[in-house]
C-alpha cells in the first residue's frame, strides 16, 4: 500500500493532512531520553499509534504501546481515562524528542521538517503501556502491561541525570538535544490538562 494514501479506518479525527502524510512517508522511527525506539504512524490527524522497542537494532524486542491523540479529543474522555494519559511538553521543548531523518536527505532540510513536526507532538496527550520490562532485566515479557508516563520535569530523570542521559543518547545519533531545544523555542507550551501526568502528581515514578 501506498504509505502516503489516506487510508481509511475507523480512529477518531481529521482526515490526515499533506504534513503528516509526508512525514509519515520520510520516517517512521521516534528517538526518546534513552535507547528506546518509537515506530510512528498516523491513523488521523488526531490519533497516533507507537510500537516502542527497546533498541534501534534489528533484533529488538517490542516492549509496548502508546496512542497519541490530539487535546481535542482527549478533552472528550471521562476523567478517570484522562488520569492515564501524559503530556508531551518536555519531550518536545528539552530537544528530548528527536525523529532521525531519513538517508540522503539534507540534514538541514530534515531538522526543519522534524521542528515542525514537533509544533503538532507538544500538544498532543500520550497513553503508554510496557508489556516487557527490560530496565528490570526481565528476559520474558512477564506480568500484567505496565502504565509508563512521560518526564515533566528534568529533574525527574533518574542518576546520573537528564543531560548525561539525553547526552549519551545525542552522541549515538549525531545531535544535540539542546541545539534542538533552541529550535524549538518557538513553540509555544500548551496549557496542560489537570488531569493528564497523574502518576507524576501521585508521587509515582517514569519509566
Amino acid at each position: 500500500m501506498d504509505p502516503t494514501e489516506n487510508v481509511t479506518n475507523e480512529a477518531a479525527g481529521n482526515p490526515l493532512s499533506t504534513k503528516s502524510q509526508v512525514l509519515q512517508t520520510g520516517a517512521s522511527v521516534a528517538q526518546l531520553i534513552s535507547s528506546k525506539a518509537l515506530v510512528l504512524t498516523h491513523l488521523t490527524s488526531d490519533v497516533r499509534q507507537c510500537l516502542i522497542y527497546d533498541t534501534p537494532l534489528r533484533n529488538a524486542r517490542l516492549i509496548g504501546v502508546e496512542y497519541m491523540i490530539s487535546g481535542s479529543l482527549y478533552r472528550t474522555l471521562p476523567p478517570e481515562e484522562r488520569k492515564l494519559w501524559h503530556s508531551h511538553v518536555l519531550e518536545v521543548k528539552s530537544g528530548m524528542l528527536i525523529m532521525p531523518g531519513p538517508n540522503g536527505l539534507p540534514t538541514d532540510a530534515w531538522e526543519v521538517a522534524e521542528t515542525k513536526e514537533m509544533e503538532d507532538i507538544v500538544g498532543l496527550y500520550g497513553k503508554t503501556y510496557h508489556f516487557w520490562q527490560v530496565d528490570r532485566g526481565d528476559k520474558l515479557p512477564l506480568g500484567e502491561p505496565q502504565l509508563m508516563m512521560s518526564l515533566t520535569r528534568e529533574d525527574q530523570c533518574p542518576p546520573p541525570g537528564f543531560d548525561k542521559v539525553v547526552g549519551e543518547r545525542d552522541q549515538r545519533f549525531g545531535v544535540d538535544h539542546k541545539q534542538k531545544a533552541k529550535k524549538r523555542d518557538y513553540i509555544p507550551e500548551p496549557a496542560i490538562h489537570e488531569d493528564a501526568d497523574s502518576m507524576w502528581k501521585k508521587g509515582s515514578s517514569s519509566g
